[in-house]
């Protein structure tokens, strides 16, 4: 059983500590950003990382043995395994088994801003991963979110007969409708609204969605204490907004985090990831672990530092 499994288990019986925290590198954005979606060379020339570069970074990623789960593309999936890079891992693939409109990011279009219309990418009966992302975005538009319920009946039917489980991303709506102070209590009705007709065997494994303030966390975390909620990791921001977000996130009730750009992003990704770990650990406070990301950075590039005194600050809004 990977390491997953094993903290899903002891949260569904009652007995996990803050030590069960579950942490995902969400290596997928080749299916929202295409090469834009790569990250920056590291060479410093102009443009975007090549695949292999993407390929081994997730590699590093695996090898360190820190995150819990590993999300990439179907197509990022077969690659690795046909090169062993899980064999022996303690570590859970997983693939992304939707790609809805909204998650598109193709340099001078707007498909974020528009409606989210569903689709899928990958195939179920053919996916070499038992365990897969599915999104889902409402925005109060009976129509548009009656069409991405049924996508997601569908989907559930699906994933049970090939016996594939899946947690659920709920995005904030994206189209205007809904305030922006008001989307997390949104968000959290339509999700409880959503998973109240279905039975044990077709809920999710655990939920995703965005931190919206402590307040609306707070009170998704309570309603259900068997449902796990995770939080997704948003824009890179500074490094002490990634660890905020952690450690507010963990405070509210939330068990799992999924991160991505903040990842991809990071002058040093290993690095950021042990902090991380250690800030769920509870071994070191925020600020701490920006420290401590900042001295590993000084030891590496021989004391030259990267923005280290605004990297110490709160500058996400809904974290202040």
């Amino acid at each position: 059983m990977s390491r997953y499994g094993e903290k899903i288990a002891r949260m569904r019986s009652g007995v996990d500590t803050r030590r069960d925290f579950i942490l995902a590198d969400a290596k997928d954005a080749d299916m929202a950003g295409g090469i834009s979606a790569m990250g920056a060379r590291r060479d410093g020339l102009p443009g975007y990382r090549a695949r292999a570069d993407y390929l081994e970074d997730i590699k590093a990623v695996v090898r360190q043995d820190i995150v819990d789960i590993m999300l990439v593309s179907a197509s990022n999936l077969e690659k690795l395994l046909d090169e062993g890079v899980f064999s022996g891992s303690n570590i859970q693939p997983a693939i992304r088994a939707n790609d809805t409109s909204d998650l598109w990011r193709g340099r001078n279009a707007s498909y974020s801003i528009q409606h989210s219309i569903p689709f899928r990418s990958a195939s179920l009966a053919r996916a070499q991963a038992g365990l897969g992302l599915y999104s889902m975005t409402f925005n109060g538009d009976a129509e548009h979110d009656v069409r991405t319920l049924e996508h997601f009946k569908i989907f559930r039917e699906e994933a049970l007969e090939c016996g594939f489980s899946y947690f659920l991303e709920v995005f904030n709506p994206n189209e205007g409708r809904i305030a922006r102070e008001d989307a997390g209590f949104f968000v959290n009705d339509m999700i409880a609204r959503g998973l109240a007709g279905l039975r044990r065997e077709e809920r999710p494994a655990f939920l995703k969605v965005a931190f919206n303030g402590q307040d609306a966390l707070s009170e998704l975390c309570a309603y259900d204490p068997k449902m796990v909620v995770g939080i997704m990791g948003g824009s890179s921001g500074t490094t002490r907004d990634c660890f905020e977000l952690l450690a507010q996130a963990q405070r509210c009730g939330a068990r799992a985090a999924l991160f991505g750009r903040k990842i991809v992003d990071a002058e040093d990704s290993l690095l950021l990831v042990q902090a991380m770990r250690l800030v769920t650990d509870g071994e070191l406070s925020p600020l701490e672990a920006t420290h401590f990301y900042h001295d590993g950075l000084a030891r590496r590039l021989g004391g030259a530092l990267y923005r280290s005194e605004v990297d110490l600050q709160i500058t996400d809004p809904v974290l202040q």
